[in-house]
């Protein structure tokens, strides 16, 4: 029985990644608006029914790849060793990320990547998603944050800011690589805003203020 739950569950993912990248395909050939969810059953070869019970809506078929990245800084900060604050925690996992070329972070030129992430952000409907989104995110940060004894009000104010600053750290990187700079030669100047970011989180306004 568990070698056939296994088996089940094996086939539902490959169906269930099977329609998401033949979706993909298609948006990033002709545009989101210009799919119907028909011809993405059709060219996957599923049921419309099929197709719904995997994607409930038509932005899924996107943002699915964004699903595991809504609790990340939430997860960064329950994973850290305890002696360390956790903005230092959220800062190296940054940096590392950077490091990696994490398309979260805006710093990968895979031409697939950037189409991608411009379609998101063309697209209205996807970037209202991505807003809420963050929105998630900003909320299961701050239950980390309560986690770790910060006080409430720091919690709740820490984990807007932290998820401002990464969505606008990677939109800057994002534009920087769209001008024709790439992720290498970018990546410097990126760490440096990283930096830069952390450091007024952790430091307030100071000169600024």
């Amino acid at each position: 029985m568990n070698q056939q739950m296994g088996l089940r569950e094996r086939k539902k993912e490959r169906t269930r990644e099977t329609i998401a990248a033949t979706a993909i395909r298609l948006f990033l050939d002709r545009g989101f608006d210009q799919v119907s969810i028909t011809e993405i059953a059709e060219a996957a070869e599923v049921s419309r029914r099929t197709l719904f019970a995997y994607f409930p809506t038509k932005e899924d078929l996107v943002l699915q790849r964004f699903a595991d990245h809504e609790s990340e800084a939430a997860r960064t900060v329950r994973a850290r060793p305890a002696d360390q604050p956790p903005l230092e925690a959220l800062r190296a996992a940054m940096l590392d990320a950077l490091a990696r070329r994490d398309p979260n972070t805006g710093l990968c030129d895979d031409p697939e990547v950037m189409a991608f992430l411009r379609m998101i952000v063309e697209t209205e409907s996807l970037a209202a998603r991505i807003i809420r989104y963050a929105a998630r995110g900003s909320d299961e940060l701050a239950e980390a944050l309560l986690e770790a004894d910060v006080d409430p009000l720091d919690a709740r104010l820490v984990a807007t800011q932290v998820i401002v600053v990464q969505r606008e750290l990677a939109v800057m990187n994002q534009e920087r690589l769209a001008d024709g700079t790439s992720a290498d030669d970018h990546y410097p100047e990126a760490v440096r805003a990283a930096e830069r970011a952390f450091a007024l989180l952790r430091d307030g306004l100071g000169q600024h203020g």
